[in-house]
């Protein structure tokens, strides 16, 4: 079998490039601009280009036939769009990564299913996401484009920790925080409950979905089956740290608020994603893939991802206009209290 990956080194896709190699013995190439081919198993072939610039990749492509397509960098209809052209005539399958923040928020229930409405006023990002499904569904029922949607939702791998509220580094600024026992701000009371996935295992549900032919023409959503409150979620970060910690909740409102002005995007990020209890239910997946499963509990991902964090300088990004900011929002919201 063969594959193209159109990215195929970020969170996602790297593990499943990774699977496919490693465990399935898939054929795999990458159009990227080949920023991560280190990191890549041995015998990936890589097509290094702009895949924005079309008429380069077409001639890069020519006389070129994959079993699947796999899109992991679109981001608005106009690359659907141009994927359309490129790959129309070049693969039994294509698949896109939509996102599960397209999900109606705050939606009907709590349990989400594929069935879900899916409709965003909060976040941009996932309107886009909606428009790009729209488009390739209509494409599907039109003219038997081979498409298949795919929705993650909070996807880590071990170069990062899964959180509500960071700064536009990443996750190292609150692990920074965690250590030296400054409090940690933590979306609305902590208790709404949200499901993170480690990479490995999300390789297994999608690779499960490449050549399968229940797959064309429908909608999957991906994600591991443990759920956790945002609470336990920090705390089990502290808990890998072996720290104390020292949880500081703020309303999801005060801090869209407070932090889009400065370039943080909590409008979107968790009024539109992260500050709504979601529970996934996987049945529609596990019955068309019936090998997943959650293999990498969240205690055992965190603690790979902070091992490798504090074992690699390089991904300990610093951030002091972020840690400034949480403590001007905590010393504000004291303030407040003492006037009232």
């Amino acid at each position: 079998m063969k594959a193209l990956f159109v990215g195929g080194t970020g969170t996602i896709s790297m593990a499943i490039v990774r699977r496919l190699v490693d465990e399935l013995g898939w054929e795999v190439w990458l159009i990227n601009r080949g920023n991560r081919s280190a990191e890549l198993p041995e015998g990936v072939k890589v097509i290094t280009a702009d895949i924005n610039d079309e008429e380069l990749v077409s001639k890069k492509l020519e006389g070129m036939y994959f079993d699947v397509v796999s899109e992991f960098i679109g981001f608005t209809v106009d690359a659907v769009e141009r994927d359309y052209r490129l790959f129309k005539d070049k693969t039994r399958q294509y698949m896109f990564i939509s996102s599960a923040s397209a999900y109606n928020k705050p939606a009907s229930s709590y349990i989400i299913t594929e069935g879900t409405t899916l409709a965003n006023p909060y976040w941009e990002y996932s309107r886009n996401k909606i428009k790009c499904e729209e488009f390739l569904m209509e494409k599907y029922r039109n003219e038997g484009f081979p498409v298949t949607i795919v929705r993650p939702s909070h996807t880590y791998d071990e170069r990062s920790i899964p959180l509500g509220v960071h700064g536009n580094n990443g996750s190292w600024q609150v692990i920074r925080r965690m250590q030296e026992g400054k409090p940690i701000i933590i979306q609305g009371d902590g208790s709404s409950l949200w499901t993170v996935t480690f990479n490995k295992d999300f390789a297994i549900g999608y690779t499960g979905l490449m050549g399968n032919r229940h797959a064309i023409g429908e909608a999957f959503q991906i994600t591991g089956d443990e759920t956790l409150t945002w609470d336990q979620i920090h705390q089990t970060i502290a808990d890998a740290l072996g720290v104390e910690l020292k949880a500081y909740h703020v309303a999801s409102e005060y801090l869209s608020a407070v932090g889009d002005k400065y370039g943080y995007d909590f409008t979107g990020s968790l009024i539109g994603d992260k500050a709504t209890t979601v529970v996934f239910d996987n049945r529609k997946l596990k019955r068309a893939v019936p090998d997943m499963k959650t293999t990498v509990r969240f205690d055992q991902g965190v603690r790979i991802a902070l091992d490798n964090i504090l074992s690699h300088p390089e991904l300990q990004k610093e951030d002091p206009e972020f840690d400034a900011w949480c403590d001007r929002v905590i010393a504000a919201l004291e303030k407040s209290k003492e006037a009232v």
